[in-house]
This record gives C-alpha cells, sequence and structure tokens, in this order.
C-alpha cells in the first residue's frame, strides 16, 4: 500500500479565455496548452476517450490545461451549454466541494481574487489562535467555483496536535 500522488482536477466553466486569464494572472499557474477546441470524433484515442466521458450528447468543447507550480494540472473545460449562472453550494451533498491552493501571502491573495471578479465567503481565521500562524479563509473563483486557501501545508495545518487543547 502507498499514497498516491495527485495528477489534476477538472473545472468546468461558461468563458474559458477568462477562466484561463484568471487562473494564469492571479493563480499564477502555467499555462501548459492554451484553448483548443475538441470536436467528437472516432478517429483518435482522444476523441473517443471523450465520447467515453460524456456520451453522445455533445459536438464540441474547449479544453485549456494550466499546472500549478508543483505539477498539479487543471484542466479547464466549456461546454456551447454550459450555463453562465454560479453553480449551487452544497457542502452537504456527496460529491467534491472545494479544492485548496497554499499562499502565506492570504491576504494578498484574496484581495487579488476578489479584484478580479471572484468572492471572498468569509473572514481570513486562524487554525490555532496565539499558537501557530496557520490560516485558512474561502474563496470563489468569477464563476462561482468555491475553494480554500490555506497559508501552510496540508501536513503541517493537521499533523500532530490538530485540534487538541
Amino acid at each position: 500500500m502507498y499514497p498516491r500522488s495527485f495528477s489534476h482536477i477538472g473545472i468546468t466553466v461558461p468563458d474559458l479565455s477568462r477562466a484561463v486569464e484568471f487562473y494564469h494572472e492571479v493563480m499564477g499557474w502555467y499555462v501548459i496548452m492554451p484553448p483548443s477546441t475538441v470536436h467528437k470524433e472516432r478517429d483518435t484515442a482522444i476523441g473517443q476517450m471523450c465520447i467515453d466521458v460524456f456520451g453522445e450528447d455533445w459536438e464540441t468543447f474547449e479544453i485549456a490545461h494550466l499546472s500549478t507550480s508543483d505539477g498539479v494540472g487543471i484542466e479547464l473545460f466549456s461546454f456551447p451549454q454550459t450555463e453562465a449562472r454560479k453553480p449551487d453550494f452544497n457542502p452537504f451533498a456527496t460529491g467534491l466541494f472545494h479544492f485548496c491552493v497554499q499562499d502565506p501571502d492570504i491576504e494578498g491573495l484574496t484581495e487579488k481574487i476578489v479584484a478580479h471578479g471572484g468572492k471572498q465567503r468569509m473572514p481570513i481565521r486562524e487554525y490555532y489562535p496565539g499558537e501557530k500562524p496557520y490560516r485558512m479563509v474561502y474563496v470563489e473563483d468569477p464563476f462561482g467555483v468555491v475553494f480554500e486557501i490555506y497559508t501552510h501545508s496540508y501536513e503541517l495545518t493537521y499533523s500532530s496536535g490538530a485540534y487538541q487543547g
């Protein structure tokens, strides 16, 4: 048994160019494949994989690939039928409800997200007030995709002594 590494996350957005701009300019993520169009076809492995995943009820979509500084992929999708409304926020439903990034300048990144059309969902909070400088905040991108920012690594935040007095 061994822990698997994280490869990528796929996010559907209504405006691919705007999303690439946001995640590149605000988050600093590398654009490793600029926006391109995929057409439904069975002649290539990618075409067949997309039919396997999305079914038959599509003809085309746009896709772009970005990468974080530690090599985690961000796969952005936009379909012609993607609605421009923000997704419902329901952390109580089964499924993915957020992802998290790390930045020691939590205030600066939060301000930049808001300045570029995103939203700060809560005040920046300390995990261990008076003990450790670990802080967090939930935010949204301009499309309503919820994510979290930590000032310190996941391991440091939750290692020995987490949530104990």
